[in-house]
């Protein structure tokens, strides 16, 4: 199996995996969400019915019921990529001089993401309880519009704040409800939107610094063994000049685990600068994933093109309705609101 076809397999089985979590993790609304639904359409009448049951059943207890499945997996991952790192890489990079401080940020990075991930998967995101209720329901006004007043959880009994919403996959209510994030098993809500922002910024610090001290690694060995000026004979016994694919050949041949890692932590860079970057916007504007899908899909029932009824344009998906300016949302974030306390006379 030469090196191009290997490469193929892997990129495929990436984006496989990539589309499975985001058409499973509950927003199908995304573009490889759709794609895979589309391409499961096309091959789902080739397929034994006893074997679609065991994926369903599989998938369904992955990804829509609570379990540490994925955790550990995140787990692992890390203990892979850091023992790779540790192992070849950081040997490399002292021998060709790399500055000790910089070989250990990556080292900085992990313990500062272990400390929020542990806080992302242990706080408490805003469940709601018949104690608390009275309390968050004076947090946030109702737009009558997402969120109308007066609306009760049909599972938990509790008349439902404004922004809040029911997890499936915990059977709870959390305020301020942004998602159910598999990867550290737990809601997304009022109380640790912070941790899991800081979350995210750090494993994209983690794998871009990583990346950028790996490729510094493998760029310093083509200079040094003068990869850049050989040449090879052909298969016409024709000397050839080696260009860029032989380069990656040849450090794929003799860096082939770290190669794999680099391409790894490329790909997981630049989903979660995305993912990242779009969490950051919806802090920006004070939104969350949920109300900015339940934005988009919003058709109200007033707005017919004869009623002369519009919608508040705080209802298109680029602004929330709970908008109080850039400082004010990130404060918000950080410092979730409390209900105000009416002072006595």
């Amino acid at each position: 199996m030469d090196f191009l076809t290997l490469f193929g397999i892997y990129v495929a089985v990436v984006l496989i995996c990539i589309a499975l979590v985001c058409k499973y993790s509950g927003h199908q609304q995304t573009p490889l969400g759709q794609l895979l639904g589309a391409f499961t359409g096309i091959v789902s009448p080739w397929i034994p019915q006893w074997l679609q049951s065991i994926c369903y059943r599989t998938m369904h207890r992955l990804f829509h019921q609570r379990n540490n499945f994925f955790l550990y997996l995140h787990l692992l991952l890390e203990v892979v990529v850091y023992g790779e790192f540790t192992y070849e890489v950081f040997g490399f990079c002292l021998d060709m001089g790399s500055g000790s401080f910089s070989l250990c940020v990556p080292y900085i990075l992990l313990a500062l993401k272990s400390c929020v991930f542990y806080l992302c998967c242990s706080r408490d995101p805003g469940t709601l309880t018949k104690s608390n209720l009275s309390a968050q329901l004076k947090i946030y006004q109702y737009d009558e519009k997402l969120f109308q007043q007066g609306v009760k959880c049909s599972t938990c009994q509790l008349v439902k704040p404004a922004r809040s919403k029911h997890c499936r996959v915990c059977n709870r209510c959390v305020q301020r409800f942004d998602h159910h994030c598999v990867w550290v098993n737990n809601c997304i809500g009022a109380q640790n939107t912070r941790y899991f922002l800081l979350y995210l910024l750090s494993v994209c610090a983690m794998a871009g610094n990583i990346a950028v001290l790996t490729t510094d690694m493998l760029l310093q060995t083509v200079l040094r063994t003068g990869l850049l000026h050989a040449h090879y004979i052909d298969e016409q016994g024709v000397q050839q000049p080696a260009g860029p694919l032989f380069i990656i050949q040849h450090l794929f041949l003799t860096f082939p685990r770290i190669v794999f890692m680099l391409g790894f932590l490329v790909f997981v860079f630049f989903l979660l600068a995305g993912y990242c970057l779009f969490h950051f916007y919806l802090a920006l504007v004070n939104q969350t994933s949920n109300e900015w899908f339940k934005a988009k899909g919003h058709n109200c029932q007033h707005c017919h093109p004869y009623s002369g009824h519009n919608c508040r344009t705080s209802y298109n998906p680029f602004r929330g309705f709970y908008h109080r300016g850039i400082l004010k949302n990130v404060g918000e974030i950080f410092w979730p609101l409390r209900p105000v306390q009416k002072k006595e006379n």
